[in-house]
């Protein structure tokens, strides 16, 4: 019933009965000794030249070490070893950036690599899909190169041939929870290859206090918070639009009054003008004095105001026309920055049909065309909906703070920015531990950087008014 037959012979078999089944045994090749020991041999070879080259510092180090003791003997392999090894601590303890920077990361960063990263890369990567395993082999995306900052571990990737930035980004989940990570982001480094973000830490949990009033005068960008890399975060308002949404309690006005805080010399040095719309009563009329004339809280006089906005920033076009593409502030043209605390409320949720169209009318004039001239808006809302806000896309910078619903981050910070990392649904609603913070994503850089803002204290906002003011606008 069953014949076992080489490989090459099942092409010639003629078979008169259909329900037999043939068994066959395909040819097998015996590769010679000497060949594969060559080619193990050659293996190790490269791995080791490519090893030496990459960690030159590393592979010396040992071989230094093993070459003293063999021509010299062990004390002295010792004594040497324990010299250094007291030179790095006591560099440690005197300078620990420095050493942290230099040495310390990079340790880290190699001790991750070996006992996080590699150990893991297999099964990560078939489990989670981006990889292929096929008749027996597996097909693995390349772990590059790791390297460590004070926060987070920095892997690059390179991609297998036909994947895409959007299959690693739907799989964020799976690669933060495969190599122990809170969270994980996805930005495209360059062609092929991926930059993949792992947090060890939060350098913004805790609340930043107020920065100090700046000693000279400046339009920005300003100062307002910190970065989560550590850097200063500066955020430009002349020149741009900037839209704030957020949920109740997010951090909304830590924004505004940061962004205030840092321009009140300029204000004073005639620079810049600074005028407020308050619909809730709540949030601006604590340094109600800071705006003199320039504040309003009624939907009619809200809609006076901005009218008179876009009647400014006429005049101003009509004068640069033919003379100027850009604003430079001056005494005689200051930078008019329009804050606008809940843009919603005069948009949407206004009765006031007329009026409710007159206001739209009037900030998509000033959002189109009020850049060039000096006349910038900074809106804040709390829902992000194309219905409650549609003129969004006519703010070149948008911050995310904290959201309700993840659809809701790409409405704000434009599609795919959640996948590329942007969590605002999952910020803390804990005031002390997630208010103040967001995602910012600027009209130069689609990437979501995490930042947190400053918290001015009602105590700040009430002694800056008492400096601030106008003459006879004190409180």
């Amino acid at each position: 019933m069953f014949k076992r037959l080489p490989g090459d012979e099942a092409r010639n078999l003629v078979s008169t009965t259909p329900d037999t089944a043939v068994v066959f045994r395909p040819a097998v090749v015996t590769t010679p000794a000497i060949l594969t020991i060559v080619i193990l041999t050659g293996r190790m070879l490269a791995r080791l030249i490519r090893t030496i080259w990459r960690h030159p510092i590393a592979t010396v180090i040992p071989a230094v070490l093993g070459a003293l003791w063999y021509f010299y003997g062990w004390p002295l392999a010792a004594s040497l070893s324990g010299t250094v090894v007291l030179a790095l601590t006591s560099w440690a303890f005197l300078d620990r950036p420095s050493f942290a920077r230099l040495i310390g990361y990079r340790l880290l960063a190699w001790w991750r690599l070996v006992w996080i990263y590699r150990r893991h890369w297999q099964p990560v990567m078939i489990v989670s899909g981006l990889g292929r395993h096929l008749r027996g082999r597996d097909y693995l995306p390349r772990l590059v190169k790791v390297t460590c900052t004070s926060w987070a571990d920095v892997v690059t990737v390179r991609m297998l041939k036909g994947q895409a930035v959007k299959d690693w980004s739907d799989r964020t989940d799976h690669l933060a929870q495969g190599f122990g990570a809170k969270s994980c982001r996805v930005a495209l480094s360059h062609a092929g290859r991926l930059r993949l973000t792992f947090p060890r830490s939060d350098p913004l949990a805790s609340p930043l206090p107020a920065l100090p009033i700046p000693q000279e005068p400046t339009v920005g960008p300003v100062e307002i918070g910190k970065r989560e890399d550590g850097r200063p975060w500066r955020l430009k308002v002349h020149g741009t639009h900037v839209l704030v949404a957020g949920a109740t309690g997010a951090g909304k006005g830590s924004i505004i009054w940061s962004v205030i805080r840092s321009l009140l010399p300029a204000v004073r040095a005639g620079l810049v003008e600074l005028w407020a719309l308050d619909p809730k009563l709540m949030e601006l009329s604590y340094g109600r004095a800071l705006f003199g004339s320039r504040y309003a809280a009624t939907p009619e006089e809200c809609a006076d105001l901005l009218d008179e906005a876009v009647c400014v920033m006429q005049k101003r076009a009509a004068r640069f026309a033919g003379l100027q593409r850009s604003h430079t502030p001056t005494v005689e043209d200051p930078f008019v920055l329009v804050v606008v605390d809940e843009v919603a409320f005069l948009t949407a949720y206004q009765s006031d049909r007329q009026l409710r169209q007159r206001i739209s009318a009037a900030l998509a004039t000033l959002t189109t065309q009020g850049r060039a001239v000096g006349v910038g808006v900074l809106a804040a809302l709390q829902d992000p909906r194309k219905e409650v806000m549609n003129i969004r896309n006519l703010f070149p910078d948008k911050i995310a703070l904290r959201l309700d619903e993840s659809e809701q981050v790409d409405m704000v910070l434009g599609d795919g920015a959640r996948d590329r990392g942007a969590l605002a649904d999952h910020i803390s609603p804990i005031p002390e531990i997630g208010a103040g913070v967001g995602y910012v994503r600027l009209e130069t850089s689609p990437e979501p950087v995490r930042v947190r803002a400053t918290y001015v204290s009602d105590h700040d906002i009430r002694a800056m008014a008492d400096t601030y003011a106008p003459h006879g606008e004190a409180a």
